[in-house]
């Protein structure tokens, strides 16, 4: 992953994991304790995601989506997920990889280890139908939409 892909990765507080149960259908779960853990690989803490968990262990196929909602930009990382449980040996060294970086209020149930494949860029449809739009007037429109200063 280059550079830009791991900054927004450090910086987003929040981001989406999508699965698909047996059915096909899909599911999108929001993950507040998330890290890049090295050039492919994002662990996401199981905190309360008993369907994500689920879905990923009947089809390892997911995505994660990481927006910067000031600049409407950000990134798609596809890949495939394993469920590491705390009967494996490594379960203790991610949970602290994380926790170090972030917290270890919540319970850890399991960790979500993504190997990423494909990396894609997204953004807000300004950016392509109004070529005028600058990611300054992105931030300056979403401050003010969001009430912040």
């Amino acid at each position: 992953m280059d550079n830009r892909i791991k900054d927004y990765i450090g910086k987003s507080v929040l981001c989406w994991l999508a699965t698909v149960d047996r059915d096909h259908a899909p599911n999108v779960s929001p993950k507040e304790v998330f890290a890049l853990y090295d050039e492919k690989t994002l662990l996401i803490a199981n905190i309360a995601s008993p369907g994500s968990v689920k879905n990923i262990r009947s089809n390892p196929n997911v995505c994660v989506s990481l927006v910067d909602i000031f600049v409407q930009k950000g990134y798609k990382l596809k890949g495939t997920a394993k469920v590491i449980d705390k009967s494996d040996a490594t379960f203790p060294v991610r949970v602290k990889f994380l926790t170090d970086r972030f917290t270890d209020a919540f319970p850890i149930n399991e960790v979500i280890e993504i190997t990423v494949v494909k990396a894609v860029p997204i953004q807000a449809p300004s950016y392509l139908f109004f070529p005028d739009t600058t990611e300054s007037k992105q931030i300056e429109n979403a401050m003010e939409a969001y009430g912040v200063r």
